[in-house]
């Protein structure tokens, strides 16, 4: 076993890691605002949950209850951090960094969750403000999984009330693992394909950049459909674009690791000269080099014999 930085583990691993077990990794935090019913509103929209439970004091009286509920899957969102929090510097150590060294330490230098085991012992009200407190349940020893060996971590969240009474538990199971070593680069995500966009990826395979046109109103569109939005007709057929195009909006993805992107990577939204847009990479220009309104030019990423993607590059300066 190696560790990340290719010594091993120190001595006495199995006992340091094991010594977690019981240990409390987030002492009683409570959440940042009250149960209450605006953001339960917010989260049954996006869910589309419509029980009316949730929302109409009345639905919910007429059931039994005093009132409305929150959903029993939202005793988690509570509690979470949001974003301020999140890209704030810590303010010191806390015990699940001193964990996540340790496991790093191991060579477990990777996670993914396996399963989540809720328990629910009352809902939650308008009013209701929750904490939660998480503790390390078990560590199990190395396990063979198809990713790599690893260690099953499984950590325990109590939800409780302002009483301090506990109105919900979470059972919260990562994997911790040493990725597999590859013999050759991991391959590409593959693209969704289908009747509506093979024509995209079939042009694409021969370095044509192609748009779908309507057959009836000669309307461009992109992402390519079955039908036209201005004028509903089913007939189309496609244009070449010209390859030229600027930068309409953009992103630089630092998240999630994938063993087929060298992080980071800039995600662009790119306008092409004839007026659609395309979700594409930009290549051959750093990240903080990249600006909203930038032009720039096709180029072709051969991913591999059976996949080829259109990606862009900064436009060749001008000479004055």
């Amino acid at each position: 076993m190696s560790g990340h930085d290719g010594t091993g583990p120190g001595p006495g691993y199995e006992e340091r890691l094991q010594a977690f077990t019981g240990r409390e990794l987030r002492p009683r935090t409570p959440a940042q605002d009250p149960v209450n019913q605006p953001m339960i509103r917010h989260w049954t929209e996006a869910m589309g949950d419509t029980n009316p439970v949730y929302t109409d004091p009345a639905a919910a009286r007429a059931t039994g209850r005093t009132g409305v509920v929150a959903p029993a899957s939202m005793v988690q969102a509570w509690t979470m951090r949001g974003y301020a929090a999140t890209v704030s510097p810590p303010a010191a150590r806390t015990a699940f960094d001193e964990l996540a060294d340790l496991l790093d330490e191991g060579g477990y230098s990777s996670v993914v969750a396996t399963d989540s085991e809720f328990t629910f012992e009352r809902e939650l009200t308008p009013g209701d403000h929750v904490a939660v407190r998480e503790t390390v349940e078990s560590i199990s020893g190395e396990k063979k999984t198809g990713l790599g060996v690893g260690r099953f971590v499984t950590t325990l969240k109590t939800y409780t009330d302002q009483h301090g009474e506990t109105v919900a538990t979470q059972r919260w199971r990562t994997l911790r693992f040493r990725p597999a070593a590859r013999s050759r680069p991991a391959p590409r995500p593959r693209p969704a394909i289908n009747r509506d966009n093979a024509f995209f990826f079939d042009g694409a395979k021969q370095h044509r950049l192609l748009i779908q046109r309507c057959a009836a109103c000669a309307a461009l569109r992109h992402p390519p459909g079955p039908c036209c939005p201005r004028c509903n007709s089913l007939e189309w057929d496609t244009v070449e674009a010209s390859g030229r195009g600027h930068v309409y909006s953009f992103v630089v993805n630092h998240h999630p690791r994938h063993p087929a992107f060298d992080l980071p990577y800039v995600v662009a939204v790119v306008e092409l000269a004839e007026g659609t847009r395309l979700i594409t990479n930009l290549t051959g220009v750093a990240p903080e080099d990249v600006g909203v309104g930038m032009p720039v030019v096709l180029d072709w990423l051969d991913a591999d014999p059976d996949l080829t993607l259109p990606v862009f590059r900064p436009a060749p300066t001008e000479a004055p």
